[in-house]
């Protein structure tokens, strides 16, 4: 969507600031024994305290309220009985809706103990995230901010999840530009406008990226079981510096 107007964007920030809220909530909870059901559980009360409703959950009948997802889950994690464990590298993944306006974000948490390792593509996924909201700014096609995304990832030494791309949001959780990948991308012509909503999420792995769908028909792991880490918010294009509505 395209922000036109001061009600548009109080709405809208009130919904990011929700959904950043309900990730430093879960975050709090986070810890070795949980369940991912408990994590999200936690989500929808907080969600529902703030008169908000799963994304998901409206737009693709997701069965549960966030996504979660653990090591080599690249995204759409499924929460269920399974148990976080020390050591384990976990990617919440929130997107809700109020009042008819919709914001989506995410973090990866390495728990404790955290290795050196984890610490560095965590670091890393952050890194390109912030390359990619640096780079969106009107007048910049999708290609080059895509290409922001994958040079901050190629000089942590880290590889692009190139089937996973952003997306634009704002009056329904996927709209135009449906696809902004994280890489650079001939085709990823769309030259970005003053007001223009977007949600970019660089998935980094130190694999090869290739993916596969798990069992359960939603979660989506990597093919190699590489680790993979992922940043995301959602912002608003201006002519300075981007808004980022979702910030923690």
């Amino acid at each position: 969507m395209t922000i036109e107007n001061p009600l548009d964007l109080q709405v809208l920030m009130t919904i990011g600031r929700i959904v950043g809220q309900t990730l430093q909530e879960m975050r709090t909870h986070l810890r070795p024994g949980i369940t991912t059901e408990e994590l999200d559980d936690i989500a929808l009360a907080f969600l529902t305290q703030h008169q908000a409703c799963s994304a998901p959950m409206l737009e693709v009948d997701f069965p549960r309220t966030t996504c979660i997802s653990i090591n080599d889950e690249a995204c759409h994690g499924l929460p269920g009985t399974r148990r976080v464990q020390p050591g384990d590298l976990v990617t919440l993944d929130v997107a809700a809706e109020c009042d008819g306006y919709y914001a989506d974000a995410a973090i990866t948490v390495a728990v404790p103990p955290i290795t050196p390792a984890h610490k560095r593509l965590c670091a890393a996924a952050e890194a390109s995230l912030l390359a990619a909201i640096g780079a969106a700014r009107v007048g910049q096609s999708l290609a080059m901010v895509g290409r922001a995304a994958e040079q901050q990832a190629h000089q942590s030494g880290y590889r692009i999840v190139r089937r996973l791309h952003g997306h634009g949001i704002g009056r329904r959780m996927h709209e135009a530009p449906h696809s902004i990948p994280s890489f650079y991308h001939r085709d990823a012509t769309y030259r970005l406008h003053d007001g223009v909503v977007l949600a970019l999420e660089p998935h980094l792995t130190t694999g090869n990226g290739r993916l596969i769908e798990h069992s359960d028909g939603w979660t989506i792991k990597t093919r190699d079981q590489k680790r993979v880490a992922v940043y995301e918010h959602t912002i608003i294009v201006t002519r300075q510096q981007p808004i980022i509505v979702t910030a923690l």
